[in-house]
This record gives structure tokens, C-alpha cells and sequence, in this order.
């Protein structure tokens, strides 16, 4: 049947004629001819839907492009939570960005360029790094994550044998992952000591036989425990004649005076521990990696294991790494160590720029590190104070913003937000208020 005169599919613009516009033509080459054609035809709906002028489909195909070819947006991280996992955990260094740029192309990863042949070792620079940021180590590599580093410890000391773990660190992990069934997974058994909150040194040795394959000793990330409490360190389970693997969670290298109750690698291993496990995107501020740290003939045997090729590194992980050992003070620890002074005077001048229906103000705000990182302590800092209804608004904008909400209020602290985005922050606030009107 022929289309009726007033019929908007007559007047609709022809998708080829759409395209040749050089504004969508850059567009293809930048995301890919799918995602252009996706715009091209919702704006030719609105066309039909009598939303849209016909000559205005290329420039609305246009507005509405992805910036990239990815749906991952990026956000404004206004939590207070330093290392927060549902936001990607640790945001990366310049140096640690500009390291994944190169190492998009073909890069030297496992090729020795002076002879021309394979390397033995994959990418040595991230294993120099690392061993350059904790001297107490002999050896160290890195895999894909915290979870793999830990399962490929004790499945390589221990599979088919026994793991000895006290029952107070028999953690659940993120996703509803627990530290039981993981090490179960790789063919490792667990013997389980002492009770949920106090264990000694004696249960351990009683536990110890001859299908002993290591001790484990895990930090309880996400939280803590008090009142009537006891461990064991690694100094004394070192002396229990076993290897010690110790997961340390979130990747603390050295002391440091903020955080006076995290492990660290360094004193791990000065106590005696044979191997040392952590993650690299929490508190060392880079990409997502599992850290392997210890002993050279005990983290050697980790690297033979088969398991260690299937939770290999891959080289932009490796290249970011690297960077952020070899690097600057990444945003991790320029957000933890920020001065709360100076997060007032920004609070106080956004507020300022705010009008003043608004209800804006500027309130004290504790922030944490998140990601099983220190837990119980609070970072002293200061928000942007709001009615409650700008947090959906603002998750909603175009940069979204994400708050919290406490007490009734929308908070917006700054700690984890660059100083440059002030003004991104400030702008979200008013069209989040224009909206509303």
C-alpha cells in the first residue's frame, strides 16, 4: 500500500544521506559504523514520531554519540570512599594512563630486543619495580588479581594437602566470594583452628602434620574485631617450621602513620612470612593485579605452577603497574592524605557559587578507604551539603555525580575529586536544580 502524502515516512532523511555528513564519517572511524547507525535511526524515529524536524537528524545523531566505542561512563567520585569497588577502585596515575597508551601497540613484553629472542620472564620492568618498592623481598611477580594471587599460593603449597587457617580469618570477600570455598576450588583442604575470636599459637602446632602444605594467615578486610580477641602474628607461626602465606588484602607496601593498624608487605616478610599476597588497586593505587611477594624458592614454585599461566598479567596491567610503583603519588593517596583545610575552602566556594534557595552549606564529613582498607578508620574532611532529592538527580546528570546520603542531607565530599572538577560539580548542582523547578 503507498504511503499516505502526510505519512512522516516520506519525509523522513535517507540513512545514506545521514552518513555522508562529515561529522559521522569522523564518528565511524572514532566508535565503530554500529554505534553511528544506532544514532542515525533514533533520531530518524523522532523524526517519525513527529519529535524531530527532518533536517535536524544528523545534528541530533551527533549530539547523541558515545564519546567511545565503551559504555562505561566515566563519574565524579563525591562518596568520601577512597578505594570503592562499584566505582572501579583505585582511579589511575597520569603516569599509569599514559603506560596503557603505550602498551596498546606492540610492545617488548616478552621479546629481549638485544638478542631478538623470548625472554624467560614476562615483562621483567613491573618485577624490577617491585622489587625496588619492598627490598625485604627476594622475589615477586604479579597476576591478574588478589583473589588468583591467594588461591595460587595455596594451591601451590598446599594442593591436595592441608592449608591451616584460623576460623576468625575465614573471610567472605566481595560478590559473596569466601576465602573457604576459593581455596577448595584449586584442590587445597582446609584445616580450621582455634574459635571465630580468639586463637593461639598452640593450635596451630597441634594442627601441624606431616600433609601440612602452609599456613595461611588472612587479614579480615571490611572488618574488624574487638573485646575479648586474640591471634597469632607471623613472627610466631613462622617459627612453627611451615611456610606462612600471608594475605594482606589491600596492598599497604610499607608502614605508613595514617593507617597504623594495616599489614604491609615489608613487615610481613621482616616477621618471617615465606609469601606475602595482596592487591594492586586498593592502596597501591594502580590497575587491577594480584602482588606476590616472598621468598625466591617459594614465590619460584608459585611461578612454575600451571595455575599461574591461566591468572597471568596482561601487558596494560602490566605497563599501568609498573608505572604506579616506578611513578608520581597516585590519586589513591593524594585523596587519603588530603588536607582538610583545603577541602573546606573548596566546599566553602562551591557553596558560594551556588544560589541561595539552594540551601547549600558546608558540614564536617568523614571519609573511609573502602575496599576492605583500614576498616573502622575515618578520614577527617568536609562536604557540600544539599537537600536529599540532588543525589538522584545528580547520578543522573550528564557527568554523574555520586553522593551520599546521611542524615537526611546530600553530601558531596570532595576528597576523592580532583580540584579541576570544582567547577564540573558546581555546574551539575545548578542544572540539577534547574530541572527540579
Amino acid at each position: 500500500m503507498a504511503a499516505h502524502a502526510d505519512d512522516p515516512r516520506r519525509v523522513v532523511p535517507r540513512t545514506d544521506a545521514v552518513l555522508a555528513d562529515p561529522r559521522l564519517q569522523e564518528a565511524v572511524e572514532r566508535v565503530g559504523r554500529g554505534l553511528v547507525l544506532e544514532s542515525v535511526r533514533r533520531a530518524q524515529d523522532r523524526v517519525r514520531a513527529h519529535e524531530l524536524e527532518p533536517g535536524a537528524v544528523a545534528d541530533e545523531a551527533v549530539a547523541q554519540l558515545p564519546s567511545t566505542a565503551s559504555t562505561l561512563r566515566p563519574v565524579v567520585n563525591a562518596t568520601g570512599v577512597v578505594v570503592h569497588t562499584n566505582l572501579g577502585r583505585a582511579p589511575l596515575s597520569a603516569a599509569a594512563v599514559a603506560a596503557i597508551g603505550v602498551a596498546a601497540g606492540y610492545v617488548d613484553i616478552e621479546l629481549d630486543l638485544t638478542s631478538g629472542r623470548r625472554r624467560t620472564g614476562r615483562a621483567p620492568g613491573t618485577r624490577a619495580a617491585m622489587l625496588a618498592a619492598v627490598p625485604a623481598a627476594e622475589a615477586a611477580f604479579a597476576v591478574n588479581n588478589g583473589a588468583a594471587a591467594l588461591v595460587l599460593a595455596t594451591t601451590a603449597l598446599a594442593g591436595g594437602r592441608e592449608v591451616v587457617v584460623s576460623r576468625g580469618e575465614l573471610v567472605e570477600i566481595g560478590a559473596g566470594f569466601r576465602l573457604p570455598e576459593l581455596i577448595e576450588s584449586a584442590g587445597a583442604r582446609l584445616r580450621e583452628v582455634g574459635t571465630t575470636n580468639r586463637t593461639s599459637a598452640r593450635d596451630y602446632a597441634d594442627a601441624i602434620g606431616p600433609d601440612t602444605g602452609c599456613i595461611l594467615k588472612v587479614h579480615p578486610s571490611n572488618f574488624s574485631m574487638t573485646g575479648f580477641t586474640s591471634s597469632v602474628g607471623i613472627a610466631d607461626l613462622a617459627g612453627l617450621g611451615v611456610p606462612v602465606a600471608h594475605d594482606i588484602g589491600s596492598g599497604l607496601l610499607r608502614p605508613h602513620p595514617l593507617l597504623p593498624d594495616e599489614p604491609d608487605v615489608t613487615t610481613s616478610l621482616e616477621s618471617g612470612a615465606a609469601v606475602v599476597t595482596c592487591s594492586g588497586d586498593k592502596l597501591l593505587g594502580g590497575p587491577q593485579a594480584g602482588l606476590v611477594f616472598g621468598r625466591r624458592s617459594v614465590v619460584e614454585v608459585l611461578e612454575r605452577h600451571p595455575l599461574a599461566r591461566a591468572v597471568r598479567l596482561d601487558k596494560l596491567a602490566h605497563a599501568a603497574l609498573e608505572a604506579t610503583l616506578r611513578g608520581p603519588h597516585p590519586p589513591v593517596w593524594e585523596a587519603i592524605e588530603a588536607d582538610p583545610e583545603r577541602l573546606r575552602g573548596r566546599c566553602d566556594a562551591i557553596v558560594t557559587d551556588l544560589p541561595e534557595k539552594l540551601r547549600a552549606r558546608t558540614v564536617p564529613s568523614d571519609g573511609v578507604i573502602g575496599g576492605g582498607g583500614a576498616p573502622g578508620l575515618t578520614l577527617t574532611g568536609w562536604a557540600v551539603s544539599l537537600p536529599v532529592a540532588f543525589a538522584e538527580h545528580l547520578r543522573q546528570a550528564a557527568r554523574p555525580v555520586l553522593t551520599r546520603v546521611e542524615k537526611g542531607r546530600c553530601l558531596l565530599d570532595l576528597r576523592c575529586v580532583p580540584p579541576e572538577l570544582d567547577a564540573v560539580v558546581t555546574r551539575s548542582i545548578v542544572q540539577a536544580w534547574q530541572s527540579r523547578r
